[in-house]
């Protein structure tokens, strides 16, 4: 994992690859590789599943008047090749099984060990569709001796389509035929038809124009109608030519339950044979050249290509159903932890008489670690002032070049100290503010944060409790005013605030927020201080405390305000930092599952939940939206939907439960529906590339948040906006 590097030099390193010819990084590259190739595959899978051009579309019967009479009053094998009108039939004691719409990977295999079994061959008209997801079914079936025909890819009525989409048809089932079995064959069968006597004005002109296409046509002239599973001795019976005549059967291997099919065959098969029949393939039985020819050079490996698409698909397809499922789980198990617990907690520090223990009184250190904060530095002085608990503030100028500093110094505050350093980064800055400090008890803040009156006093009282090594304040978005504000606001009450409820209780709170965040002075040094080792330095520290015995607790009433990102460029470099340093220190702190103690409690209970909820939940949540997508397009539209607004009902149900605890205003909520569908995506690339660059090694970058001190000194319980100019604050995007 990188460790941060210096924000200064962060900053002349940015400056130079300002000045080259830009080029879109690989992290943001492999992303949207990764999510086109995932779309690619979800679309390729609605087609070999008929989802995408499907027409289920059957034609009525038409006039007939245009159709030769020797093809109405002929067999059923039709020949219109090289200009041919040529009708045959199959000699007496000559049987043709034929099987549509398969294969099936339940029945189809059974169907072959039936012909195995008793030593004879058939036709098999498959459709693409099904040819392409099950390959070794084709394979099989001209392996052990029988003819493979077209019965089209997606099974529609071929009268309704041009001729662009009959040759689609064609070709893109013999592409899966090539690749499965290595073959071309020039059997076809149209779907949904029957005899040639039922030839009409619409199927003949399709009928004569694939014949010039240079495929034989083979419909039925015995209908065992399986399909509509009359039971065995039914099925023998409609299947069993008169007075010996030759025939070809048209049965099923797909689109059911074939078991009636099975039961049939195994007590026809012998049956027949022993009355003189023979069960030969079409081309075996018409004594004519065999319909299969080999494929090979650019033909075969374009079919094996499909194949080998087809099957990714397919596999690809399930493993996203699976987190599909862990997603699920993931996100309902969070919702009844957080109501639960969070409820719990909620009780718990509200109930009359609750005391932490006895009342913190002494001093306590406030550090602010700057970094060209001039906009925003002095609002968070002069909320400190106003502090109701005894406090000294030491803001560390961390090599500011914008009079950070100098703006401090000349507001001459009372307890307000400057300490300067050359920039190394923020948790140098808060070490050399902590060996600055005069007090046990220290309180850490941001320097674009804002505290109430009664912030300090409530953050320091849980001290009152000896095993209380840190306590984590109520971070709140002030600048709320904007969409993404308000998306931020959602997202801090709901995600971030009642998480801590609940991590309280469970005792593995992952993260005391920079923004608000209190520690007993002799737990900070037993840890050895703030590390640089990640880029989250915060969730490093209180990782280290857990493991170090401590107990880190969330104060609801300590209330902080920060400005958030304003712009989504903002948003991406902070989130991306937080995760890829969320990253870095679940893995710092990964020995902990092994650990003994408090350590190995955090280890077998914090770093799972963090984990889970943190990195492997938010980067699956997003194949809700997409199978809503894929839903929508493909159906059961209306199930997906409602499927979707079920979800979005609970998350709106933990939302609200959380505002209310929280005592915030419901009217932000208004924004969750587009939160869901636009933010987490934001979120999923994010943390997305977040995974890339922690497996490719990469180092990422401290980048300084543009801040515009739009979020003023508190009024109340609700902070009051800066006046800013309109150079200060830029629209959303």
């Amino acid at each position: 994992m990188a460790s941060r590097p210096s924000r200064q030099g962060a900053g002349r390193t940015g400056a130079r690859d300002g000045s080259r010819r830009r080029r879109l990084p690989l992290r943001y590259l492999l992303p949207v590789l990764v999510l086109v190739a995932l779309m690619a595959m979800l679309m390729l899978r609605g087609y070999v599943h008929s989802e995408i051009l499907a027409d289920h579309r059957v034609r009525p019967p038409a006039a007939t008047d245009r159709v030769p009479e020797r093809i109405l009053n002929g067999g059923p094998v039709i020949d219109t090749r090289s200009g041919r009108t040529a009708s045959l039939s199959v000699p007496d004691h000559r049987l043709v099984l034929t099987f549509d719409d398969g294969p099936d990977p339940v029945w189809t295999p059974k169907v072959l060990d039936v012909l195995k079994k008793h030593d004879a061959h058939a036709v098999f008209f498959v459709t693409g569709t099904m040819a392409s997801r099950y390959p070794d079914l084709v394979k099989r079936m001209v392996e052990e001796g029988h003819e493979v025909g077209l019965h089209t890819f997606n099974h529609p009525d071929l009268s309704y389509q041009s001729k662009q989409r009959i040759d689609w048809e064609l070709s893109q089932n013999q592409l899966a035929i090539s690749g499965a079995a290595g073959i071309r064959t020039s059997l076809f069968r149209p779907p949904y038809s029957s005899f040639s006597a039922a030839m009409d004005n619409k199927s003949w002109p399709v009928t004569e124009y694939i014949g010039r296409r240079g495929y034989i046509t083979v419909v039925n002239n015995t209908d065992s109608e399986d399909w509509r599973r009359p039971g065995a001795d039914e099925i023998i019976r409609r299947s069993t030519p008169a007075d010996g005549k030759g025939a070809i059967v048209l049965m099923h291997d797909s689109g059911g339950d074939r078991s009636q099919t099975v039961a049939a065959l195994d007590r026809f098969l012998p049956d027949m044979k022993d009355r003189g029949y023979e069960f030969d393939n079409l081309t075996e039985a018409l004594d004519a050249p065999s319909a299969h020819t080999q494929v090979s050079g650019l033909e075969l490996w374009k079919g094996k290509a499909w194949i080998v698409l087809v099957q990714a698909s397919e596999n690809i397809t399930d493993v996203l159903v699976v987190g599909l499922a862990a997603v699920g789980s993931l996100v309902i198990g969070r919702f009844v932890l957080m109501l639960v617990l969070s409820g719990w907690h909620a009780r718990r520090v509200r109930r009359p008489g609750f005391r932490w223990g006895p009342p913190v009184t002494e001093p306590v250190s406030v550090l602010v670690p700057a970094y060209n904060e001039a906009k925003c530095i002095e609002n968070t002085v002069r909320s400190l002032m106003a502090s109701e608990h005894p406090i000294e503030v030491i803001v560390v100028d961390d090599g500011s070049s914008d009079g950070t500093a100098r703006i401090v110094e000349a507001m001459g505050l009372p307890n307000v100290r400057v300490v300067r350093q050359l920039n190394a980064g923020k948790p140098a800055a808060l070490n050399r503010g902590l060996a600055n400090a005069r007090h046990d008890i220290v309180v850490m803040m941001d320097g674009d944060t804002v505290f109430e009156p009664s912030t300090v006093r409530e953050l320091v009282q849980p001290f009152g409790d000896p095993q209380v090594g840190a306590v984590a304040g109520n971070a709140k978005v002030g600048n709320r005013d904007s969409l993404i504000g308000a998306w931020q606001h959602i997202e801090y009450v709901m995600g971030f605030n009642l998480d801590r409820r609940m991590y309280d209780i469970l005792r593995c709170m992952p993260t005391i927020p920079g923004a608000v965040g209190a520690f007993r002075r002799s737990a900070l040094e037993r840890v050895g201080g703030m590390s640089d080792d990640t880029l989250a330095e915060d969730t490093d520290i209180t990782m280290a405390l857990h493991r170090d015995g401590w107990r880190v607790v969330y104060a609801e009433n300590a209330r902080a305000w920060t400005e958030a990102p304003e712009t989504v460029q903002q948003l991406w470099s902070q989130r991306y930092r937080w995760s890829y340093g969320t990253m870095q220190a679940i893995w710092k702190h990964r020995r902990a599952l092994l650990d003994r103690g408090p350590s190995g409690r955090f280890g077998r209970v914090g770093l799972p939940l963090v984990s889970l909820f943190m990195v492997l939940a938010p980067l699956l949540a997003p194949l809700i939206d997409v199978f809503l997508l894929y839903g929508i397009i493909f159906g059961p539209t209306g199930k997906t939907i409602m499927a979707w607004l079920g979800v979005l009902a609970i998350q709106l149900f933990c939302a609200a439960y959380a505002f209310r605890l929280d005592r915030e205003r419901m009217t932000h909520l208004i924004s969750l529906p587009l939160q869901q569908i636009l933010y987490r995506q934001l979120m999923y690339v994010v943390l997305l590339q977040s995974w890339i660059t922690a497996l490719t090694g990469g180092r990422l970058r401290w980048q300084k948040l543009r801040r515009t001190g739009a979020v003023g000194a508190p009024l109340g319980a609700v902070p009051s906006p800066r006046t800013t100019s309109s150079e200060d604050r830029r629209p959303v995007g």
